[in-house]
């Protein structure tokens, strides 16, 4: 899978993901700081990453309105609050551990959550 890591997020999310192997990029990396989420959404789809954000409610109605409207959509990946906390390392490795557990699962109109890497 191929991620694109939000603003919300550190951009140092995306460099530790790299350094174990995933294909992540941040959105500052594309000069996209302050863009908004309806306009992220579509590019994420457009580029072929799956979203990986802290903002979980924005997040949620633009994926179900995204399905309403066979709109393309790659999938939205929510860091919790609590995970946000322990940093972006924690980020990184719980990203790595949802990709060696679900390995090349499907994503279209995915919404979930990532979860402490233990």
């Amino acid at each position: 899978m191929r991620y694109l890591i939000d603003e919300d997020l550190s951009i140092d999310v995306a460099t530790i993901a790299r350094d174990l192997g995933l294909d992540a990029v941040a959105v500052q990396e594309l000069d996209g700081k302050g863009w908004e989420d309806e306009t992220l959404l579509p590019l994420a789809a457009e580029i072929g990453r799956c979203i990986v954000t802290a903002n979980r409610d924005d997040f949620r109605r633009l994926t179900d309105d995204f399905a309403d409207k066979g709109l393309p959509h790659v999938g939205v990946l929510v860091v919790p609050h609590t995970l946000v906390r322990r940093g972006p390392a924690a980020i990184a490795r719980a990203l790595a551990a949802y990709e060696h557990e679900r390995g090349g699962f499907p994503s279209e109109y995915l919404f979930d959550f990532l979860r402490h890497a233990g």
